[in-house]
């Protein structure tokens, strides 16, 4: 594709899709719920307070039976605890949502012949020492346009209104509403 199509988030799914990323996300997210400590111990307290296990003569009943019941029982609150835990690792801005994001922004530049982003996933380590070097570059053109600038406070700005022009000795010129 060329970089005059517009590409769809159809076009950028079906190639997460055909090259395996969709799998192995889908893998991450799985290894990553198995590992949570706290939706094993709620499902597992949700199961020891189960009215199916505390039920006079559960124990009579078979496995089938009792797991068929189970399953009717705790299948909605255990897969809307577990719907909340996938959506809190895709939301997460530092571990896989910041991964999925940056996976879905480097296939689309791919897609669409752009160039990929500023900061890379794997120059994430220069990421500070560039912003250093940004903020210390733009601090030093503005000492250099005005050097005797003063900072205003937004309540300050805000009442001087939009027409408001400063002078060059710093000194601000009221507002034509503010003459009469």
């Amino acid at each position: 594709m060329g970089s005059s199509s517009v590409i769809t988030p159809e076009d950028v799914l079906e190639s997460l899709m055909n090259d395996g990323t969709i799998d192995a996300l889908r893998l991450k997210i799985i290894n990553q719920l198995k590992a949570n400590e706290e939706l094993k111990n709620t499902t597992i307290k949700m199961a020891e307070q189960s009215k199916v296990l505390n039920t006079p003569g559960a124990e009579k009943q078979t496995k089938r039976e009792l797991f068929d019941a189970l399953r009717q029982e705790l299948e909605t609150p255990v897969l809307e605890r577990a719907s909340n835990s996938v959506w809190e690792l895709i939301l997460d801005n530092n571990g896989l949502g910041k991964e999925i994001s940056e996976t879905v922004e480097r296939v689309f530049c791919k897609l669409s012949g752009r160039e990929p982003p500023l900061f890379p996933n794997s120059n994430d380590e220069h990421q500070p020492e560039k912003k250093v070097e940004d903020e210390k570059r733009k601090g030093k053109e503005k000492e250099n346009s005005n050097s005797k600038s003063k900072k205003r406070s937004f309540s300050h700005m805000n009442a001087e209104g939009s027409a408001t022009e400063v002078g060059k000795s710093g000194d601000t010129v009221a507002a034509p509403d503010d003459a009469t």
